[in-house]
């Protein structure tokens, strides 16, 4: 067990203390206050104070975890990816506050601060210093814990840290279920108006099968290499700009959930609409759960669009006790710099909540619309973050679209991309 001693503990030290330990670590930690017991405890020693101690590792604190309120912060980064540092101090033994440093980072403190929002009303991942220090493809929290395993191993060549196991966690939004089908007449009239395409004629009045109809593909990978993927569902009441599926009472998209519901865990895919309206949250879960005919607990937004900490306390309060949002819908990386889940700390309020966060680092959407990547290099840049996550014993969370694994000319090589990627790592 590590012992770590603080001059205080606050619920800032308490949470990220005991989250790089037993999570990121794997070791069973305790915090003390008293100096005594912590000279006198024989075991794996951090002080997290200004002044040395002998016989401990010793970490200087920035400050951070001993304050209460929310401010611009002197981060003073410097180095890359690896190397990447924030809150330096002159520690005997550690260069930076490495405490300081992932809370600041998971906790997203920086959207807290103020910043210019993007087109669509969130972060930009311009404005994070992940971005500015060019680590947003590393997770770099993962990357200090396993320098600071090395480390004591080094002190301790018998210490016996646990096996953190890697995960894939496949993840697909269902937000336009089908291009034409179940679409009604006026909206196929309209589409064919603004944008006439023989696809459409196909599919409609030829019997084609619709180009983003890749459930039953996916079905079969799905079998063949033992995935247990996640599928989350729009069910906006009415369709907008941005909230373009199947209305929910439609039969069709009803029997689709139903179908996906019996093989796979479904989350729901809150609306664009929904956006810090806690009762239209509460509204669609309940849509989706009637649909389902069991409690949903899981979520991602559509579009990636939250703001802390409101759309989190609304997910709280609606009931969801999981959120897969921690990614950007701009960019591939590291939102809250770190490839493994954590509970949300709620910044405000300086404490920790019941909601657990699973971030993602790759989607298919960013790669396309933001990066115009064709199927390779999409391939590779999915391959990056895969390997990232797999060397630190992490969880790699992709998001795909079922559109984008279709049949749609625009799309063309990504499902046969995908299913390489599959079939090359995942024998």
């Amino acid at each position: 067990m590590f012992l770590i001693y603080s001059p205080q503990i606050t619920n800032r030290v308490t949470y990220i203390i005991h989250y790089f330990f037993e999570e990121l670590i794997g070791m069973p930690c305790e915090i003390t206050t008293d100096v005594a017991t912590f000279k006198n405890y024989q075991g794996y020693k951090v002080n997290y104070s200004d002044t040395p101690i002998q016989g401990s590792y010793h970490i200087k604190p920035h400050g951070l975890l001993f304050e209460h309120d929310i401010k611009p912060q002197t981060l003073n980064g410097k180095g890359t990816r690896e190397s990447a540092i924030i809150f330096p101090t002159d520690g005997e033994n550690h260069q930076f506050d490495i405490f300081a440093a992932s809370f600041y980072l998971i906790t997203r403190y920086e959207e807290y601060l103020p910043h210019t929002k993007d087109l669509y009303g969130r972060f930009p991942h311009t404005a994070a210093i992940a971005y500015q220090q060019n680590f947003l493809d590393s997770p770099v929290l993962n990357v200090w814990a396993l320098d600071f395993k090395l480390l004591f191993r080094n002190i301790d060549y018998s210490i016996d840290y646990p096996r953190q196991v890697f995960k894939f966690v496949p993840t697909y939004d269902i937000d336009i279920a089908w291009d034409y089908k179940n679409k009604g007449f006026i909206r196929n009239v309209g589409g064919f108006l603004k944008k006439p395409e023989w696809a459409r004629i196909k599919t409609l009045f030829l019997g084609k099968k619709d180009p983003a109809d890749a459930y039953d593909w996916l079905d079969k990978v799905h079998d063949n290499y033992e995935l247990n993927p996640i599928y989350f569902f729009l069910v906006a009441q009415q369709n907008s700009v941005y909230d373009k599926n199947i209305l929910p009472a439609n039969k069709h998209m009803q029997q689709l959930i139903q179908q996906h519901q019996q093989k796979y865990e479904i989350g729901l895919h809150p609306s664009w609409r929904s956006y810090n309206k806690l009762d239209v949250v509460k509204e669609e879960k309940l849509t989706l759960e009637q649909i389902i005919g069991k409690e949903v607990t899981i979520s991602r937004q559509h579009y990636i669009k939250f703001n802390l900490p409101e759309s989190y306390r609304n997910l709280t309060a609606a009931g969801i006790t999981d959120d897969f949002s921690m990614g950007y819908g701009t960019t591939n990386g590291f939102r809250a710099s770190v490839a493994s889940s954590f509970y949300w700390f709620d910044l405000e309020r300086n404490q920790t909540t019941t909601l657990r966060v699973h971030p993602f680092s790759f989607m298919d959407a960013n790669a396309y619309y933001e990066h115009h990547m064709d199927a390779s290099d999409m391939y590779n840049n999915m391959l990056h973050y895969y390997f990232e996550c797999k060397r630190l014993d992490a969880q790699f969370i992709c998001i795909f679209h079922n559109n984008f694994l279709g049949t749609n000319p625009a799309f063309k090589g990504w499902q046969e991309f995908y299913l390489r990627f599959i079939s090359h790592l995942l024998p």
